[in-house]
């Protein structure tokens, strides 16, 4: 674990017109996201993160979100939880990415997977992208993601052209450009499993562990992800890389000390986890943590995931508005001062 515990904001992006929505409407999620960002930074909180989907009411290309949010804060990272490889072109995906970190400062910490289920059942298709006879999408996102690994780490990409004006003299192979330097330190693959966690450490990504475990085993949450943590780490110690190390749990955690927390959260007080089905097989997530300062601290305590982790990412309910997700975030920060986090 590094020396010091960070916490960010875990934004799902979500709008509606539904009675008591803040976010009616596509424009207000991404400008209400772009202020979020501003008052975590304001609370001390340490990162700013986002969810990424297709074809819903959420936020669907992150990268102009996330330079916006750079441009106008000064130290808080920002980070996806997590980019959908099924719907990315890795060398454009490189350029993005290497343009919004350079943007914020290299503070871009960058969530990546093969995605989770989603709204459309052709949706990739209708983005030009389909599997070959036999390749599964695993196959594919693993492929993309050393893609674009290799190109932000200044990989030799395309043939120079000799006949051309713009080709650097003596120059065979040309790298994308911009390049962001250490960019490739800060990727993240999002796991579900204890499998594709050691996965990620043999090919030396950061982990981000999944909201949702899927082969449920009966044991806790979050002793299941504290399992997957620790099997990380022992992989990546043995496989030599020095690009990733850091984890990254995600939770739901509301103090109640006002009025409008408690009409809001007030009765989810049982922090039990939730149970479903997925991909055929039988999936856990994790409880929302909600109650006064102290009992929400004592829930912490008692996460043994939570106090492996290097980040705790909170999922704030942007919906509520930006007025009410600042005073949350002072509620998080103060919280992550009581357990000694900061």
């Amino acid at each position: 674990m590094s020396e010091r515990k960070k916490i960010g904001f875990l934004n799902f992006g979500h709008w509606s017109s539904a009675p008591g929505s803040r976010t009616p409407d596509p424009g207000a999620t991404l400008t209400q996201t772009i202020e979020m960002a501003v008052a975590a930074e304001e609370a001390g909180m340490d990162g700013a993160w986002v969810r990424s989907h297709h074809f819903q009411h959420m936020i669907s290309s992150p990268f102009p979100l996330l330079a916006a949010m750079g441009a106008v804060t000064r130290t808080i990272a920002l980070g996806t939880g997590v980019i959908d490889l099924r719907y990315e072109n890795p060398l454009y995906m490189a350029e993005e990415a290497a343009t919004t970190d350079l943007i914020s400062g290299g503070r871009l910490q960058l969530g990546i997977s093969r995605g989770s289920p989603e709204a459309a059942r052709d949706g990739q298709h209708q983005f030009g992208y389909d599997v070959e006879e036999g390749q599964s999408w695993s196959d594919l996102a693993q492929e993309r993601g050393r893609r674009f690994r290799q190109a932000i780490s200044g990989g030799m990409i395309a043939e120079a052209d000799p006949n051309s004006g713009w080709a650097p003299p003596g120059q065979d192979m040309l790298p994308i450009q911009p390049q962001s330097r250490g960019l490739v330190n800060r990727i993240w693959w999002g796991s579900g499993t204890i499998a594709s966690g050691v996965r990620a450490a043999r090919q030396g990504y950061n982990l981000l562990s999944s909201t949702l475990l899927l082969q449920d085993d009966g044991r806790p949450f979050h002793v299941q992800q504290a399992d997957q943590i620790a099997q990380y780490r022992a992989a990546y110690a043995e496989s030599g890389h020095t690009t990733g190390g850091m984890t990254a749990v995600t939770r739901s955690v509301f103090p109640i000390v006002s009025a409008e927390d408690d009409r809001y959260f007030g009765g989810r007080k049982e922090a039990r986890d939730s149970f479903g089905h997925l991909e055929g097989g039988r999936a856990r997530s994790g409880p929302t943590y909600s109650g006064t300062p102290d009992e929400v601290a004592d829930l912490l305590r008692g996460d043994e995931a939570v106090q492996a982790a290097d980040w705790v990412l909170l999922a704030n309910p942007n919906q509520l508005g930006v007025e009410y997700n600042a005073h949350l975030f002072a509620q998080w920060a103060g919280l992550a001062r009581v357990l000694g986090w900061q």
